[in-house]
């Protein structure tokens, strides 16, 4: 079986683009099992290496049965490798991204690709964090890891046409913080990233789109098209997961939502909804009226 991606990781003391690096355990031989391939990928701070390492791990899993090592257990630091733009700012004090000009085109582009950057490790994270977990699980996560750095390549090309780049704009935390809250447990951690965080673009999506459409902006509206298709199955194996995980813990899913959110300091989804997407995507229409 060919071996799955390996790619040069700074030293210590090195820095690529003077970014923060985790101090991962990796090894300078290639990785052949399919969690440490994840992980090394995590820790990678270009991002353009950490999409391609997770685009070789999508096309691997696509043309081989990958090893998985589901007893393995990793050193965590807690946050992947980032580079050392953006900077990351509160929420509040990210700047305002209308489409309604080329600045504010890119602006809203690039807030874009932060989230899927973002999503590329929150993908690699459920391969190499959660041991124990049946094949599919690993094989499930890997694949989003790779589409949404996918995502990520396409959303990095359209603003290197417009004559920037991933890293020029100021973007927040929020995606990562929940993660960390939920790195203990496999199921706050479905409930609340695909569930909550991840579905709000299922809504939002379509919104965005239909402004740049006014706009006249027909290749961004093209990349969004690919990125809300492919989202709509990411969600559906979060709620997939989470359902599975329920079962296994004696917990309904949809009854017992409401307490792990506000466990983890979590609110309720917000309407309005994007209905038929959340459906595809594996809610159900009592659960949509409930929080409406």
């Amino acid at each position: 079986m060919p071996a799955l991606p390996s790619h040069p990781d700074p030293k210590p003391d090195e820095h690529p683009a003077g970014g923060s690096r985790s101090q991962c355990l990796v090894q300078d031989e290639p990785c052949t099992e399919l969690r440490a391939a994840a992980h090394r990928a995590w820790c990678l701070t270009d991002p353009n290496a950490k999409a391609q390492a997770a685009l070789a791990i999508g096309e691997q899993i696509a043309s081989a049965s990958p090893l998985i090592d589901a007893a393995r257990a990793f050193h965590d630091d807690l946050r992947p490798g980032r580079p050392a733009l953006p900077r990351l700012v509160h929420p509040r004090d990210v700047p305002n991204r209308g489409a309604g000009t080329p600045a504010g085109r890119v602006a809203l582009l690039h807030a874009i690709a932060h989230i899927e950057f973002n999503a590329i490790d929150l993908a690699l994270d459920a391969v190499w964090r959660f041991a124990g977990m049946p094949a599919d699980w690993y094989l499930d996560w890997a694949s989003v890891a790779s589409e949404e750095a996918k995502h990520f390549s396409l959303l990095a090309e359209e603003l290197g046409r417009r004559g920037h780049g991933y890293g020029d704009f100021d973007a927040h935390d929020g995606l990562w913080e929940m993660a960390m809250k939920t790195r203990d447990d496999p199921l706050p951690r479905m409930a609340l990233v695909p569930r909550l965080m991840e579905a709000r673009g299922l809504d939002v999506t379509p919104v965005i789109r239909r402004k740049l459409e006014q706009a006249g902006d027909a290749q961004a509206c093209a990349i969004l098209d690919v990125i809300l298709r492919d989202e709509v199955g990411h969600v559906a194996i979060g709620n997939h997961w989470y359902a599975v995980l329920c079962r296994r813990e004696g917990l309904e899913p949809e009854a017992d939502w409401d307490g792990l959110a506000r466990r983890y300091g979590a609110s309720a989804p917000k309407a309005p909804f994007n209905v038929e997407a959340r459906l595809r995507a594996g809610f159900t229409e009592a659960e949509l009226t409930r929080w409406q």
